[in-house]
């Protein structure tokens, strides 16, 4: 077993696996798996920068990281840094905190890396089922991000379009600053659009429609989950491989675009951070289920992390 720390630091969260993982049995066993919701992303795509108060929550977080790792005493540590650091104009400042902080340089990853890491992590303990259909469609929605991919045991074709929770609600549902409480069916339809979009765009690299297993990833998807299984609170083995029907996404997907704040916020798996991206995010859901024709979604809370940590190991 060899033991290893990823980080994977998305536009809207930076989460941490640190984890023993034995490439010869295809076992990886957590030993610490933790979230905070950072919002590295705030207004990049409006700004094309990294903002100062967004940089000072990521680095917080990397300082708890860090002593996370020691603590555990990972001997490699991979940070992988997603779509908005990708975009920044300052993301030199970035990778100087996070060297400073963590002692590692931040890999700022391609789309189509990303989609790889997500395939792998989210697949490799589903390749043994029979009760699953090949191929595998996965969907990782990120804040700024959707990556796709299709594939049996190895990735036959992915894309990664620019079509997230956190930059469809701020390109969107956003004025004046302010999240629009609740969306017109204006800003809901113009969103739509974009959605559908950024799917003709993956659609061009990626067999969508081709695949016979929809597996969706990261925290809308796994909030939608949590929602639908009318969890009392967040639950990660409940949530992990449930399957929740098209038309379960698309009553959840209703109801929190016609939702208020205090009433997204009241939910009781909803987490702070993901109060007013989440109704973007769902629908962002919706409209791949709807495109690909697919009956239900199997949700799984293996992802990214997962992909990165076996990449170490």
């Amino acid at each position: 077993m060899t033991r290893v720390a990823a980080v994977d630091c998305g536009t809207n969260s930076i989460r941490l696996l640190v984890a023993d993982a034995d490439p010869a049995t295809g076992e990886i066993k957590d030993l610490d798996r933790r979230m905070r919701i950072v919002r590295l992303g705030q207004d990049v795509d409006r700004t094309g920068r990294l903002a100062p108060e967004a940089l000072e929550r990521t680095f917080a977080a990397c300082r708890e990281y860090a002593g996370v790792i020691g603590e555990l005493g990972a001997r490699e540590v991979r940070f992988v840094a997603t779509s908005a650091s990708r975009d920044a104009a300052n993301r030199d400042d970035f990778v100087r905190g996070v060297v400073d902080i963590l002692g590692v340089e931040p890999e700022v990853i391609t789309g189509d890396q990303e989609a790889e890491f997500s395939f792998t992590g989210a697949t490799k303990e589903l390749t043994g089922r029979t009760d699953l259909e090949r191929p595998f469609l996965v969907v990782d929605i990120g804040g700024g991000s959707t990556e796709f991919v299709v594939g049996d045991d190895r990735v036959r074709a992915a894309r990664s379009v620019d079509v997230g929770c956190v930059r469809m609600t701020e390109r969107h549902l956003v004025r004046d600053g302010v999240v629009t409480d609740p969306p017109t069916a204006r800003q809901i339809a113009a969103m739509t659009r974009d959605i559908d979009a950024a799917l003709d765009l993956a659609e061009r690299t990626v067999p969508l429609r081709e695949a016979r297993t929809l597996v969706g990833l990261a925290g809308s998807v796994t909030t939608v989950a949590a929602i639908a299984l009318d969890l009392p609170e967040y639950d990660w083995a409940a949530i992990h491989h449930s399957r929740i029907p098209v038309a379960t996404v698309r009553e959840i997907s209703a109801r929190l675009l016609a939702a208020t704040h205090a009433e997204r916020a009241a939910i009781p798996v909803m987490h702070p951070g993901r109060v007013d991206v989440i109704g973007a995010g769902a629908l962002v859901l919706l409209r791949i289920m709807e495109r690909t024709g697919a009956r239900e979604v199997v949700v799984s809370e293996h992802d990214i992390l997962d992909g990165i940590a076996w990449s170490i190991a």
